[in-house]
């Protein structure tokens, strides 16, 4: 074969391979216009998608059983990193936990939380005491909180929905949050009304669905917080993450009675709200005493409901 024919053929092959090329380009740029446009118009459920997906994702945290309840043992920062895969916490005192065997609907909450983290020192004390060894760390809700809000995630406007207990609590929290540097928008706040039995709010998930925030802060009395949180799980179609914290918030910005970092590390918050507002909170820890009596009967079993049962809490 002569040069000139040699060199027509590598010039036809380089042509056919150029052309081989662009068509696969042609290809993949099609390909990737058609997967921008599939997540345009998933824009809206992508979220979603992604929060339960998370949530399917088996949680792999330490657990202790106490009362048939399974308690984190992890630290706050563990707990904190968990929870971005959505799901409900719980932080239970001492007050509510008594009323296990005869609280039906607060019970179901704690069994159906995703976390529930060990607030109670009262409790850890009687359960370390039992067992002869300081195996179960205290977590309690004013920790959890506090590394909480420093997260990019929560501090995000529009990220967070706090749900909050009442006009002037609101009032009171969000002043405290702003000097915090954790900037709050109107829209992204909700003033719970007063709960019954059954618990119902189809405002708040309407609000919910139309925002669709990451993270849900509810800062309502213990014994209703977790209903709340329970009947949110249940009820939305996606599945943020749940913090109900209660008063926690409150002992931070003046709501109630301050409670430094010192006073909760030693398990004494529930004296300075004691000595605060005695008359409110002297007969509440006074009742929470028979947790004492279900520890020691039941241990790490759940107390069996007793007959003519509440439905709801006060």
């Amino acid at each position: 074969m002569s040069s000139g024919g040699i060199a027509a053929d590598i010039r036809d092959g380089c042509i056919l391979s150029e052309l081989r090329m662009a068509s696969q380009k042609n290809e993949m740029n099609e390909t990737t216009i058609s997967v921008q446009t599939n997540l345009a118009e998933e824009g809206q459920t992508a979220g979603s998608r992604i929060f339960k997906e998370r949530r399917s994702q088996p949680r792999r945290q330490q657990i202790c059983r106490i009362l048939g309840i399974n308690f984190f043992t992890g630290n706050a920062q563990q707990a904190v990193d968990q929870m971005r895969g959505g799901g409900l916490l719980v932080v239970p005192a001492a007050p509510a936990l008594k009323d296990l065997p005869v609280n039906t609907a607060y019970r179901e909450a704690l069994l159906g939380a995703d976390m529930v983290i060990p607030d109670s020192g009262f409790m850890v004390l009687i359960w370390n005491l039992m067992r002869f060894r300081l195996d179960l760390r205290r977590l309690s809700g004013l920790e959890y909180l506090r590394l909480l809000l420093k997260q990019s995630d929560v501090r995000a406007p529009g990220n967070t929905l706090w749900v909050m207990a009442s006009p002037r609590s609101s009032t009171l929290n969000l002043k405290w949050l702003v000097d915090k540097g954790v900037r709050v928008r109107q829209d992204s706040v909700y003033i719970a009304p007063m709960y019954g039995s059954p618990l119902n709010d189809p405002a708040l998930l309407e609000l919910m669905e139309i925002q669709r925030p990451e993270h849900v802060i509810v800062t309502v009395g213990g014994g209703t917080q977790e209903r709340l949180g329970f009947y949110l799980k249940q009820n939305l179609t996606y599945a943020p993450a749940i913090h109900c914290i209660g008063a926690a918030i409150a002992f931070l910005s003046g709501d109630q009675v301050h409670i430094p970092e010192w006073a909760d590390t030693f398990y004494l918050g529930w004296l300075l709200r004691c000595i605060a507002e005695p008359m409110r909170y002297v007969p509440r820890y006074w009742r929470a005493r028979k947790l004492l009596g279900l520890m020691l009967k039941h241990r790490g079993e759940l107390p069996p409901l007793e007959t003519g049962t509440e439905t709801h809490s006060g």
